[in-house]
């Protein structure tokens, strides 16, 4: 099978993007910027095929596995299939999918297939906030936010400035995250320092990447920055990346609000990704009262023998 995978990286980034967005998709993986994000943690590499198409080989501790083919809705079938048979054939393995999204499992009607075990990714589930109370923080559910927000707008009145970033400020950034991650200290997440390496690469290649950068200086110095991406078939903002200063009260509310406000002015929908389980996450993505979520899911074929 001529499945010719190749590692992501940058300039691959603006022939792939037209391969996404195609149909109904609401995680974050909807866009091209998360796969290079993590395409180090992941080891993530890619086919195109036909010009229709997207395939993917991943791999985590040492098991591959693949994500849902990027292409059109009624050519998911066809693509799907065929990742299964390089897996079988090719791989001598079983079909192994992550982060498999609500609406590609539906379509294919894997939770009724005998041949696939289909199974929901909990703490991976991306969290969906409606894009005008996002912008506003109106109503009771999001009085608390407001409050910290005016808090900050206030005790910084006169000191602050909310700016689009490029390329050029990237030494800025990097000297936020080299504070960030010192205050982290050793008790870490692995994920986190592949996280600010996706950061550092893409502040290297933002000029080539479909990506909106955000940044608050106080004082003249960076405390707050966000990136994101818009996927147009959902009408919806991704907020890949969002990094503050926790000393600052207001100050992430104040980067939510106004990155949306200046950036993404009229989106239906807002994407902050997932919690990974982490409980303290959770209760933060849970307080700006989410209006839905985007559910993955674990796919693995059954009953399957390697041809001798």
């Amino acid at each position: 099978m001529d499945l010719q995978f190749k590692p992501i990286q940058a300039a691959d980034i603006e022939k792939l993007t037209a391969f996404f967005c195609q149909r109904p998709n609401k995680t974050c993986d909807s866009v091209a910027l998360d796969s290079f994000i993590w395409r180090k943690y992941y080891h993530v590499e890619f086919a195109i095929r036909d010009g229709k198409a997207i395939q993917w080989l991943m791999e985590e501790d040492g098991v591959k596995h693949t994500a849902m083919p990027m292409c059109e809705e009624e050519d998911l079938p066809h693509y799907f299939y065929e990742i299964v048979e390089y897996f079988n054939k090719v791989l001598k393995r079983p079909l192994r999918i992550y982060l498999a999204d609500e609406e590609a499992v539906e379509y294919l009607k894997l939770k009724e297939s005998e041949d696939f075990i289909v199974t929901e990714q909990e703490d991976l589930k991306d969290y969906l906030y409606d894009g005008n109370a996002m912008r506003t923080l109106s109503g009771k559910k999001l009085h608390k936010k407001k409050n910290h927000l005016n808090a900050f707008l206030k005790e910084y009145e006169g000191r602050y400035e909310f700016r689009r970033l490029c390329c050029s400020d990237r030494d800025d950034v990097w000297k936020f995250l080299d504070k960030w991650r010192l205050q982290k200290g050793d008790d870490v997440e692995d994920h986190l320092d592949y996280e600010v390496e996706g950061i550092h690469e893409i502040l290297k290649n933002c000029s080539c990447l479909n990506v909106r950068m955000a940044g608050v200086y106080i004082d003249g110095r960076l405390e707050a920055f966000t990136i994101g991406s818009y996927n147009p078939l959902e009408d919806m903002a991704i907020i890949h990346i969002e990094k503050a200063n926790p000393e600052i009260r207001g100050l992430y509310q104040f980067i939510n609000q106004q990155f949306l406000v200046h950036e993404f002015p009229q989106v239906k929908l807002v994407n902050r990704e997932d919690d990974l389980g982490q409980e303290g996450l959770r209760h933060a993505k849970m307080s700006y009262n989410p209006c839905g979520f985007a559910r993955k899911y674990l796919v693995e074929q059954k009953n399957f023998k390697p041809e001798e």
